[in-house]
Parts: C-alpha cells; structure tokens; sequence
C-alpha cells in the first residue's frame, strides 16, 4: 500500500529526497554472545535509490506519522519486524534540507530478532558495531554513522527491557 509521503522532493540545488514529508529510519541495536552490540543493516537491493549500499530499514513518512510510528513502519515492511519487540531509545535528525528532513529512531531489542527482507533489500544482516564502517555504506548514513553512535552509546541502559 503507498502511503502519501512517497514521491520525491526537490530541494533548491535540484538535489532529490525521497518522501514528501520527510523520511525515517530504523537504527536497531542487540547484543551479541559476547556482550557486545550488533545493528541490523540492509542491503539495498540493486534496483533503488543507492542501491547495493549498506543503510537502515526506513523510508518515507506519511502525512500523519511521527518519524518514530514511520520508522517502526517501514522496519516491518522491509525487515519483517513487530513493533511490540522494538523499545525506542531516542530520535536524532540526521539530515535536513528546506522543505525535507530524515530522522533516524534508535530503538532496542532484547535479542538479535529474525528478520524476512522484502523486495527492497538484497539481503538484512546483523552486524557488529565495530564493522559497520567496513561495508559500502549508503552516502547518507555514512554521513551520520559517528552522531548516531556517540548518540546511541550515551543511553541509559535498559533495565528489564525498559528505559
């Protein structure tokens, strides 16, 4: 189903943004055996927009969605993920233009969750935050990847699944 918030906005330099109120992605982290965290990544099937590049479950946002309710949206649709298995933490602004922005949700989980890609992704994979930087990453979150981190890490930790 397509929602209102797809199309393309054009921003004065003649730059093109997908979503015509803005886009939202999903920046899920879980911990690994070891301790550590892992995020869950897309990789962008060849056909889109940067395609072949590694980024986040999300996408444009309708009209009468927070970015977090288009974040969480866009993770089930692409990722297959349910909603009551996701905490949100915090949202960060990671690009902004006149007329266009994109927000990025951190969210939780208690466990790396499976995931189903849809037509969207080449494939989902979770990774360990310390090779996030290895992969081809989308030009966009390759811009934010260092704010988010910094940002993510300074969370109080969960405590019985809460914030």
């Amino acid at each position: 189903m397509r929602g209102d918030g797809d199309g393309w906005v054009v921003s004065a330099d003649g730059a093109a943004y997908w979503g015509r109120h803005g886009a939202a992605g999903l920046l899920l982290r879980a911990p690994r055996s070891d301790g550590s965290l892992a995020v869950l990544l897309q990789h962008r099937a060849p056909w889109s927009h940067q395609g072949g590049t590694w980024g986040l479950p999300g996408g444009a946002r309708d009209s009468h969605e927070t970015p977090e309710q288009a974040a969480v949206r866009e993770a089930h649709e692409e990722a297959g993920l349910q909603a009551h298995r996701l905490i949100v933490r915090t949202t960060v602004v990671t690009a902004q233009v006149s007329g266009w922005s994109y927000t990025t949700v951190i969210a939780d989980a208690e466990h790396q969750l499976e995931t189903v890609p849809n037509r969207e992704s080449a494939e989902l994979r979770w990774v360990p935050e310390d090779e996030v930087a290895e992969l081809p990453l989308h030009p966009g979150f390759a811009a934010s990847w260092a704010r988010l981190r910094e940002v993510a890490a300074a969370l109080p930790p969960l405590v019985n699944g809460q914030s």
